[in-house]
C-alpha cells in the first residue's frame, strides 16, 4: 500500500547526527512511549551504507528491547537504503542519507531520508526474470504494514511500517 504523509516542517527533524545511534529527545506524541525515543543516525553514501544501517539497527532493536521481526526490519531498511544509494551514485540525490526510526501507534516506523527529489515509482506489477533490479520496492510492499514517501526541504523520506511482535 503506498500512503503518501504530508511534508514535515524541517525543525522536527533537527541536525544530523554522527553515525551511532543517539536516540533523539522523544516528540510529545501519546502513542510514543517516553521509554522509546526517536533516533536518528546518519549513513556513509557508497556500498557500505546498508551494512552500517543493519548495525546500527540490531542496537537499536536491542537497546530499546524492541518485538519486532528483525530480519524484515532490516531486509527492507537496506532496500531503501539501496534505493538512495544508487539515486545518490547517478547523481539525482545530494549524496547525504540518513534514517529516522521511531515507534507510532504500535508500530515501527523507519524513514530513509535522501536528497533526490525523484519519487519512487509504482510498484511494478511483475519484474522479468532476467532483471537485474526492479524487486526491492516489491519486497517492501509485500512485507511491511504500509509505505509510502514524501517530498522533504532536502530531497525525500521513504518510509516503512512493521508492527510489534505480540508473541
Amino acid at each position: 500500500m503506498i500512503a503518501m504523509a504530508p511534508p514535515r516542517p524541517s525543525s522536527q527533524h533537527g541536525p544530523s547526527r554522527p553515525a551511532s545511534v543517539i536516540p533523539e529527545q522523544a516528540e510529545p506524541d501519546q502513542a510514543q512511549p517516553a521509554s522509546l525515543p526517536a533516533c536518528r543516525f546518519s549513513l556513509s553514501v557508497g556500498a557500505q551504507a546498508a551494512a552500517e544501517a543493519r548495525a546500527q539497527l540490531y542496537t537499536l532493536v536491542s537497546l530499546w528491547g524492541m518485538r519486532v521481526d528483525v530480519d524484515v526490519l532490516v531486509l527492507l531498511a537496506s532496500e531503501l537504503i539501496t534505493n538512495a544509494v544508487t539515486h545518490a551514485e547517478n547523481g539525482t540525490g545530494a549524496g547525504a542519507i540518513s534514517v529516522c526510526v521511531r515507534c507510532l501507534r504500535g508500530e515501527l516506523r523507519v524513514e530513509v531520508h535522501d536528497g533526490s527529489y525523484d519519487m519512487p515509482l509504482p510498484v511494478p506489477l511483475r519484474v522479468d526474470d532476467d532483471a537485474e533490479t526492479g524487486r526491492g520496492l516489491m519486497l517492501v510492499d509485500a512485507l511491511a504494514a504500509e509505505w509510502g514517501f514524501y517530498r522533504t526541504p532536502a530531497g525525500k523520506a521513504v518510509y516503512f511500517t512493521l508492527p510489534f511482535c505480540t508473541a
